[in-house]
Parts: C-alpha cells; structure tokens; sequence
C-alpha cells in the first residue's frame, strides 16, 4: 500500500547501509517535508473506493506499475503487506530489490485511515508526524488488483495479489486510469520475477 502513497506512496525504501547516514537523512526529510506539505485526500473529482473492507485489503500486494520516483527508481520486485493493528492503524512493510546495488530495501511504516474506515483514503507515514496519501480509486470486486493513487495523478501505482497481470485484467486497470485521466504512457512496469522476492 507507490509518497506503496507512499505506498506505495506505500513504497518509501530505505537504503543501503553505505549511504552517510546524515546525507540519507536530509534527502528522507526534504522528500517527507514535500509530501507534508500536499493534501492527503484524492485529487478532485476521483474519489475513494466506498465500501472499503481493510480486512480483506490487508496482506501481500505486488506493485505492478508505478509513475517514476526517486525513492522507487531502480527498484524491481517491489512488494507491500499490509497489517491491520489493534488501534485500527495499519502496518505496511514496503520491500524492493535495488537493481544497482543488488540489495534488497525495507521500510516500515504506518497508514490510518483520513475518515471513515469504509472508505478507502488513507494516509501513510515512514517517518514520525509526516504522511502521504494512499487512495483506493479502483478496486477489484474479490480484492485482486488495486488502483491507488496520492493527492494528485503524478502518484500512481497498480497493485495485485499476484506478480503478473493477464492482459485481459491488465487492460481493465489501465482503461480505468484513462478515465481518471491518468496518463498511463508514463507508467513503469514493474519486473517482479526474482525467486527470491
């Protein structure tokens, strides 16, 4: 659950241990400062997916598709799981393999829903008071592929519960996005095919 958004932007990754602490922390917190400064909630006119079951939601989801990021460039193999906790938040442990530096990235973080919980608009935070939007816009009737995006269309991120989308599917996502009027020419697809992913 691509600022997996933060997922996506539920997808936040930490880096590698041979990137000065000090300069990894300036860059976290001039991304998360930028991302506290936009709205958390859908872009106008695209609203939450309603009725939203964050029971069936939670688990593994596979990033098929993401816009381009910097804290996601390089990245195959992303992944997130979602965890529902007592207090009704929601654990997400975003994970990706860094092509480069043939290393996988793990970043733990905390979603909660912006209203009421049968609505699919969250907010996700890796780091302290600072969150992003996380927005269910399309949904699979049996929760196998999600549409998400953040406070506006240049946060995006195709999710399922499987590693590949058949093109039949694939399409359905992307004719929705269209009429979202996402422009799905700039979406990258995501390799998920490491077996030890």
């Amino acid at each position: 659950m691509r600022y997996k958004a933060l997922m996506h932007h539920p997808t936040t990754l930490l880096p590698s241990p041979t990137v000065s602490p000090m300069r990894w922390l300036a860059l976290l917190l001039a991304v998360l400062l930028g991302l506290a400064g936009c709205a958390t909630a859908p872009p106008p006119g695209l609203p939450a997916v309603t009725p939203f079951d964050v029971n069936r939601y939670a688990g593994t989801w596979y990033e098929i598709a993401r816009m381009d990021h910097s804290f996601e460039r390089g990245l195959s193999d992303v992944s997130a799981r979602y965890t529902l906790q007592p207090d009704g938040s929601v654990q997400v442990i975003n994970r990706g393999f860094d092509v480069a530096r043939q290393t996988w990235k793990e970043a733990v973080g905390k979603a909660v829903f912006t209203g009421d919980a049968n609505r699919g608009a969250l907010k996700v935070s890796f780091f302290g008071p600072f969150y992003g939007g996380y927005n269910v816009v399309a949904l699979d009737p049996d929760y196998r592929w999600a549409l998400v995006v953040g406070p506006d269309l240049g946060y995006v991120w195709i999710l399922a519960r499987d590693r590949q989308l058949t093109p039949e599917v694939r399409e359905q996502v992307l004719a929705q996005a269209r009429t979202f009027g996402i422009e799905v020419d700039r979406l990258i697809w995501v390799p998920q095919t490491r077996p030890d992913a």
